[in-house]
């Protein structure tokens, strides 16, 4: 599973072939956690800057970024529990599997980068990074979620979650691939549509594997996710939530506008649509570094 993994997602690396990759060393290692065995990797120095991957669930999707980052930060990225990688060591309770994201965050946090740490979620990795800041010991100084899908927040979000549902029920009857087209195709833009295309071989078992758990264990559950407003209220000064610029007009950005008024705040764009960060890695960091330097000055 994990080298034909490594293998599908280094089309991540690929994304920026127009960006000039700063040659720093990886830092590398596991880190023993309760149920599982998480792989992690650090570049840079500087204040720590964890990056939480969204729905493909690795660190591959952030290297292009993670170097053009490392210049002002140690960047420390890492497989999900149950994804690539990070292997899962004995029973798992699924019932509160955001809530075990959050705690495998938080000590990657801890026993890794270094409290307090800057964090940075795109999609499922902003549900983790929320959650985490909600039961965080102050391990999180700052963190920004990007459209993360908590499907709820939208007005028409039963009508979504039914969509959801379809998805899954397409995917058990037929498969992967015609369930991620509906899927892909109904909330997302051209842009991140054909992104994903690229990130997955289905003839490679690993990269079926991380997809099938993925269909089984976050797209209903994630976006069905109740969001603890208070909570976010109570640590909104610590919270930016962000939007892809192209976007504009599909569900995550209304959503993630939704949120952040909620909070008090407007959504900020940042460049790209859902994974601008991997797409528009040039583009998407120094935009990421302003936003953080602004969030600072405000503090």
């Amino acid at each position: 599973m994990n080298d034909a993994m490594n293998d599908a997602m280094n089309d991540a690396m690929n994304e920026a072939g127009r960006t000039q990759r700063a040659a720093r060393p990886i830092r590398s290692g596991v880190l023993p956690v309760p149920g599982a065995r998480l792989y992690y990797e650090s570049v840079g120095s500087g204040p720590p800057l964890l990056l939480i991957p969204g729905g493909n669930g690795t660190a591959h999707i952030f290297g292009p970024i993670a170097q053009l980052l490392a210049e002002r930060f140690t960047v420390v990225t890492y497989d999900r529990r149950g994804f690539a990688r990070s292997e899962l060591d004995g029973a798992q309770d699924y019932g509160r599997r955001l809530e075990t994201d959050a705690d495998d965050a938080l000590a990657v946090i801890e026993r890794v980068a270094g409290a307090p740490t800057t964090v940075f979620g795109p999609s499922s990795g902003a549900l983790v990074a929320l959650q985490a800041i909600s039961q965080a010991r102050g391990s999180i100084d700052k963190a920004v979620a990007c459209e993360p899908p908590a499907m709820k927040q939208l007005a028409n979000g039963p009508q979504v979650l039914d969509l959801l549902d379809e998805v899954y029920d397409l995917y058990k009857r037929s498969g992967i691939a015609p369930a991620l087209e509906l899927f892909n195709n109904k909330m997302f833009p051209r842009e991140t549509v054909e992104h994903f295309a690229r990130l997955r071989d289905m003839n490679l078992p690993g990269v079926r594997a991380a997809v099938d758990y993925w269909f089984e264990h976050e797209l209903r559950q994630y976006c069905a996710v109740d969001l603890d407003i208070d909570a976010l209220k109570a640590n909104a000064g610590r919270i930016v939530v962000a939007a892809g610029q192209g976007s504009r007009g599909y569900p995550l950005y209304e959503l993630s506008a939704n949120l952040a008024n909620k909070l008090g705040q407007a959504a900020t764009e940042l460049p790209g649509a859902h994974t601008g960060y991997a797409t528009r890695a040039a583009e998407f960091a120094p935009a990421l570094l302003d936003l953080l330097g602004r969030v600072d000055a405000r503090s």
